[in-house]
């Protein structure tokens, strides 16, 4: 069977396609987050998956609990997804949806994981050393990790730079048992 994101890109496509002609990008990351959360929701996920539930009844509770919170597009796409199954991976969906909007607006988010925290300036240059090289427009997060003794690292889309001292120790003692 596919996996999950396979099959979840092209409805978070269509969704992006159409969001982007309507110029309500920001519109439909809001709906389809929120959509993402009701799904993963327990009693919500019972009922997704229930061959008991009718996926009329899925759509109405659905949309109830959305309430005004999506529009007449937004509702329609939830009645795709439940006709076609498709209501339990709306995380995937969200998740590919914020890619597409990412490349399209030319950002990238940015993850850095480091012993300390980071100064301003640290960051602010991580920030222009990651635009520099990826040529885009960087949102940058930060967080804390003391097991890694020293170092960061630094995670962008694909790319994973890993400058920690146990890193660097790992690839010493590996150098050395050769």
């Amino acid at each position: 069977m596919a996996e999950n994101s396979t099959i979840a890109r092209p409805y978070a496509q269509a969704a992006f396609d159409f969001a982007q002609g309507a110029s309500a990008l920001q519109a439909w990351s809001d709906m389809i987050a929120l959509a993402a959360m009701v799904a993963a929701d327990s009693n919500m996920a019972k009922a997704i998956d229930s061959p008991h539930v009718k996926d009329e009844d899925v759509v109405t509770l659905f949309l109830e609990v959305c309430s005004d919170k999506l529009n007449a597009a937004g509702q329609n796409f939830i009645r795709v997804l439940a006709e076609n199954k498709r209501l339990n991976i709306l995380k995937d969906i969200a998740v590919a949806y914020e890619q597409f909007r990412a490349d399209s607006e030319g950002t990238l988010d940015a993850e850095v994981i480091s012993a300390f925290a980071l100064s301003d300036a640290q960051q602010q240059n991580i920030v222009a050393g990651l635009k520099k090289r990826l040529g885009r427009d960087i949102s940058l997060t930060t967080r804390v990790d003391e097991t890694l003794i020293g170092g960061a690292i630094i995670r962008a889309g694909d790319m994973v730079i890993d400058v920690t001292v146990t890193r660097h120790l790992d690839d010493l003692t590996h150098a050395l048992m050769r």
